[in-house]
């Protein structure tokens, strides 16, 4: 019996290095793989904002496009009338028209049409909109940046005989038209409109827009 129990002997130091070394080394691997799992999964989560930013830009164009409503607006001077949907060429502004369908749901006393405007400045894009439809010194628009990595936006215009234009109200070799003479311009729309967004990531986004016949 006392030969048994002094035979009995635990680990030696060399066992319990290499056990040490093993485990080590199963741990560093578990952590290099909960580490890529993190790294892999805040780019998922990165990937996934930058989409759903797309989406909602490119939703909230639409819908301002699909809402399209034949209001010209005076400007701050009051010494015309704003066609109803206008391209600025002014080296940021990209388009400004009006829209119908603004939402008031806490009944608000205002109108339910709004002028928007849409501007790429440092490869941002912005909406921005004035709380009144015709202008005045002291109203300032709401400015909101809606997308960013965009290198530019274009946009085309198809009129009334199915034709597209790349400004709008229709001009003729620089001139103003013939009905924006006689004022009916300032209110015309286009029958559709297209616009594409070309992003430093994504390439190219294009949307046909049908405008309703309000």
């Amino acid at each position: 019996m006392r030969n048994l129990l002094f035979n009995k002997r635990g680990f030696t130091l060399l066992e319990l290095l290499i056990a040490v070394v093993i485990f080590t080394i199963v741990g560093v691997m578990a952590m290099g793989g909960f580490h890529q799992l993190v790294r892999q999964r805040e780019m998922a989560s990165v990937t996934m904002e930058r989409v759903r930013a797309i989406q909602r830009s490119v939703m909230r164009m639409s819908q301002d496009f699909e809402q399209l409503t034949a209001r010209p607006i005076r400007d701050a001077t009051s010494s015309g009338d704003m066609p109803a949907l206008y391209l600025n060429n002014n080296g940021t502004d990209v388009i400004e028209f009006s829209r119908a369908g603004w939402s008031n749901p806490t009944g608000i006393n205002r109108s339910t049409l709004q002028r928007v405007r849409y501007r790429l400045l440092d490869n941002k894009l912005y909406r921005d909109y004035w709380t009144a439809m015709d202008r005045s010194l002291n109203n300032i628009p709401v400015q909101v940046q809606l997308l960013d990595k965009v290198t530019s936006v274009n946009l085309r215009y198809m009129d009334e005989n199915k034709q597209w234009q790349t400004s709008w109200p229709p001009s003729n070799n620089g001139n103003v038209s013939n009905n924006q003479q006689s004022g009916v311009a300032p209110r015309s729309l286009p029958i559709a409109v297209e616009f594409t967004l070309t992003l430093q990531d994504w390439g190219e986004i294009r949307r046909v827009i049908e405008v309703p016949n309000l």
